[in-house]
Formats: C-alpha cells, sequence, structure tokens
C-alpha cells in the first residue's frame, strides 16, 4: 500500500509539471506551440513516457481548459454578487491569466472538440455566477426562448438572455482589452471597463 500511495504521488506530481510547462509554452506560443516531445525533452523523459500521464495533446488541452474554467469559476464565486464586482473579478482573472483566458474562448487547434461534456459543463461552472446576478429581462422570441430554455432549464429563457446579454458584452470589451487594441487607439482600458460597465449595470437594473 505505501508503494501504490508513492506512485500515486509521483503520478499526480508529473502531472502537475506536465501541466506546467505546457502552460508556459501556451504563454510564449499559443496552443500551436504545445508539444509532448519538448515537454518531454525537458523533463528528461522519452516522449512515449509521457502517455502514461496524458493520453496525447488533445488530452493535456483538456486538462488545461478544465483548470482554467475552474480557476475563473473560482475567481467569480469568491466576487460579492454584484454586476460590477463580478465584472471586476472576471476582467482581473482574464487580465491576469491571459493565454489561459484566450484557451477558454478560441479555438485551439484544428479538429480539437471543444464541445466534449466535460468542457460544457466546467463552462456552465463559471456561467452560473453571472446568471445569478443577472436577473430577468425581456421574454425572448418562441425559438430562442426554446434554445435558451435547454441551456440553463432551471433560470428561465428572460434571465439566461440577459445573463448572455451581459456576458457577451464582458467578454467583447476584456478579449479587445487583452488583445491591445484599447491601447491603439489611445484608450485606458481601465476608464472603458467602468463606464461600460455602469453602462450594462443601468441596463440589467431597468
Amino acid at each position: 500500500m505505501a508503494s501504490r500511495g508513492i506512485r500515486d504521488r509521483f503520478r499526480a506530481q508529473m502531472r502537475q509539471e506536465v501541466k506546467q510547462m505546457a502552460l508556459r509554452q501556451l504563454a510564449e506560443g499559443g496552443p500551436a506551440a504545445l508539444s509532448l516531445n519538448a515537454i518531454a525533452k525537458e523533463l528528461g523523459v522519452s516522449g512515449p513516457a509521457l502517455y502514461r500521464y496524458f493520453a496525447g495533446r488533445d488530452a493535456l488541452l483538456t486538462e488545461l481548459i478544465l483548470d482554467a474554467y475552474a480557476d475563473l469559476a473560482a475567481a467569480l464565486e469568491a466576487a460579492p454578487p454584484r454586476l460590477f464586482e463580478l465584472a471586476a473579478a472576471y476582467r482581473a482573472w482574464a487580465v491576469g491569466e491571459p493565454h489561459r483566458y484566450r484557451l477558454l474562448f478560441a479555438a485551439p487547434l484544428p479538429g480539437y472538440d471543444a464541445h466534449d461534456d466535460r468542457l460544457v459543463a466546467a463552462a456552465h461552472r463559471a456561467m452560473t455566477r453571472v446568471i445569478e446576478v443577472a436577473g430577468p429581462g425581456p421574454e425572448p422570441e418562441p425559438a430562442l426562448a426554446r434554445q435558451l430554455a435547454a441551456w440553463s432549464a432551471a433560470t428561465g429563457p428572460a434571465v439566461a438572455l440577459r445573463a448572455v446579454t451581459a456576458w457577451s458584452r464582458l467578454h467583447g470589451l476584456v478579449s479587445l482589452e487583452i488583445e491591445g487594441n484599447f491601447r491603439s487607439m489611445g484608450l485606458d482600458p481601465g476608464l472603458l471597463f467602468d463606464a461600460e460597465m455602469r453602462e450594462l449595470d443601468r441596463m440589467i437594473s431597468n
């Protein structure tokens, strides 16, 4: 039993080291730079040896995305249940972890299945906090209402629509910021964020 415990700890440690190296690759070159062979070389093991810990590059990528969703959700869950504070927590996480944020909302690699059930569940957990503070909006037209009800059956389509609308504006603003678009326009991203969130808060409060 003791030897099994040692093996389990070693496996967990190795998986964590691989993920940390993969995150460094992502930060330096994006998803296309992710290479199990390069990680194996840095660890001083053979490429095939890493397949004991991850089935392949896509499996490693999925683990990184799940971790990122979990960390984003934790940041949102720690924020006060008010839109401005929630949005500030979202922005702080994205700006602090831009390579991980891009991993969540951009196609990581050609052919990668981003609709894995685990990824969908992880994304929904992150959205739950937004849903909680959104409140109901106007009733959507029937076709959209059915889609929203299927996505978030517990809240109803009016709340789900308001949450998706709020998230879309927040995501667009943050994405433009981390890509440097506002700086190139001579705009302070923080001031623009505050103004946009006040406007969004007014929209949701009405």
